[in-house]
């Protein structure tokens, strides 16, 4: 489709509460289908052979314990894996939640609290449930503590980024705005989920698992924050204020 139709279009779906909302329903139920068939084939054992290809691919043949690349490479994976940290996260809710502070927009501010609190809920849930060891194949080039399934970097960096990505985009009345911040967003939670696997630390199919995850809450939030917003209880987006 030729580009000056698309942006009418994206235009017009951005303005059509109800078909907007039909449009992130539909993503929610696909990425949860998605997740659930994940999960059942890493359960089965389907995934094995997989997830073992591709952790090998990723190290130097005839030393496991060196990742492929320059030692800068594997520096910028530690640096990038960092992106998913708690410190990180944390640090980056905090600063978001005390600009919607400083916008008097305590409801706001309230919301993001409660969508990266309850993605981190559902991550340590899902970690204790599955317990699924970390992968023994190579040396771990991070510290890890918990089960592996689902990653929990990946998926909390989908929360947080994607949830506090698509808040600051929904204030931004121009298109290229809410493209960059969107595309910053979904270009970190990816970053963060791939060093994972370069690292070691993680099987592909956890953080796999953990972007699903990650994803599906972080449009629920936006279908909750949409709702909201409608009600007043929370600040629309300029082009909401607009239409």
């Amino acid at each position: 489709m030729p580009y000056r139709k698309i942006i009418p279009l994206l235009r017009w779906i951005r303005r059509n509460f109800e078909t907007a909302s039909l449009a992130i329903l539909g993503i929610i139920v696909c990425a949860v289908w998605a997740l659930a068939e994940l999960t059942d084939e890493v359960v089965d054992g389907s995934t094995r052979t997989l997830d073992e290809s591709i952790l090998l691919f990723l190290r130097t043949s005839g030393d496991l314990s060196d990742p492929i690349g320059p030692d800068w490479l594997e520096e910028m994976g530690r640096d990038f894996t960092a992106l998913g940290g708690t410190a990180v996260l944390t640090m980056t809710t905090v600063v978001v939640s005390v600009y919607f502070l400083l916008r008097h927009q305590w409801p706001t501010m309230l919301y993001i609290l409660t969508t990266v609190g309850g993605g981190i809920l559902i991550s340590g849930v899902a970690k204790e449930f599955f317990d699924r060891p970390r992968p023994e194949l190579v040396p771990h080039g991070s510290i890890v503590h918990t089960a592996s399934f689902p990653s929990g970097h990946s998926m909390m960096a989908a929360v947080a980024y994607l949830t506090l990505g698509v808040l600051l985009a929904r204030l931004q009345p121009r298109l290229a705005l809410k493209i960059y911040i969107l595309s910053v967003a979904v270009t970190l939670t990816f970053f963060v989920g791939i060093s994972r696997v370069y690292m070691g630390v993680h099987w592909p199919t956890d953080v796999a698992a953990g972007w699903l995850a990650g994803g599906a809450w972080a449009m629920v939030c936006l279908f909750v924050a949409r709702h909201l917003a409608a009600r007043g209880h929370i600040e629309m987006g300029a082009n909401e204020k607009a239409s």
